[in-house]
């Protein structure tokens, strides 16, 4: 039977798209990452376009029973009975016997000596979470990779509409005023700006911040931050101390807020309002597999 020219066409584009996907995969990037790359949003599709090639090593995921197996033979170690380990894992007995019927028996402790041991067990539960926390804020930071011009223009438009400054029907006020107390956020706030050509000569800020903190330390730290000559700093607001509030933003590393005021920026205020529209109405159209 002969091939028919559509056949070879059709052919010819997925060996195309294989290639493409499976140079993607080989580069590191997970299912997900080619999918918005390629615009292959048909599951089983996708699949086969990378069909025999390995997922990344940042995107595997433990295996869950080995991880409890592993820290139940730690605390059968410890001296743990299978009431208490249960209790900490929050597995069956039977799964725990099968896991642990090699090691002896705990011998009976003083209450003293339990306790000791749970808390030796406490802290080093804490201290692998902890590290299961780091490890995963690392792998997720590495995933990100370099911005385009284009992915930071897109997050600078939402960072603005959550955090900046935003015009009423019953309050015209086309004016860009962004706060944020945390410096990793002013400072891509600050990258957007310059991508959009916003001169440094146009900016103002002002510190706002409890009048109880170490002001002068949080006014230098935030003129070290943007890099700012003090004269395009605004007098500092102080919010005046209620001793009878219990506040948890204290101590060296409480800085207030930082205000960043756009000079002029009626129409770079609009051109944000309206990109943000666009995101919205772009957001609807996006075809999701499961969206019904």
């Amino acid at each position: 039977m002969a091939h028919s020219p559509g056949n070879d066409g059709r052919h010819a584009d997925f060996e195309a798209l294989r290639e493409r996907a499976v140079a993607l995969r080989r580069a590191g990037l997970s299912l997900r990452q080619i999918r918005d790359e390629l615009k292959v949003f048909n599951n089983d599709l996708l699949n086969r376009l990378v069909h025999g090639e390995p997922p990344p090593d940042w995107t595997k995921r433990p295996n869950a029973k080995d991880d409890l197996r592993e820290r139940a033979r730690e605390l059968r170690r410890q001296g743990f009975t299978y009431d208490r380990i249960q209790m900490e894992l929050g597995c069956s007995k039977s799964s725990i016997s099968l896991w642990v019927r090699d090691l002896p028996k705990p011998e009976r402790r003083t209450p003293e000596e339990a306790s000791a041991i749970a808390r030796k067990g406490w802290e080093e539960r804490l201290r692998v979470r902890d590290e299961e926390r780091r490890r995963t804020k690392e792998q997720a930071a590495r995933a990100v990779g370099p911005l385009s011009g284009r992915e930071l223009f897109l997050i600078g438009v939402g960072l603005y509409w959550a955090e900046g400054a935003k015009d009423k029907p019953y309050d015209r006020r086309e004016i860009v005023t962004f706060v944020n107390s945390d410096p990793g956020m002013i400072e891509v706030f600050l990258a957007w700006l310059d991508l959009l050509g916003v001169a440094r000569e146009q900016l103002r800020f002002m510190v706002l911040i409890h009048e109880s903190a170490d002001v002068p330390a949080a006014e230098r730290y935030w003129a070290d931050l943007v890099g700012a000559d003090p004269s395009a700093f605004n007098k500092t607001g102080l919010k005046r101390h209620n001793p009878r509030t219990v506040r948890k933003n204290t101590g060296e590393g409480y800085r207030g807020c930082l205000v960043i005021k756009v000079l002029k920026g009626a129409d770079l205020y609009r051109r944000i309002e309206g990109s943000w529209y666009g995101i919205v109405e772009a957001a609807r159209e996006i075809d999701q597999p499961n969206r019904t």
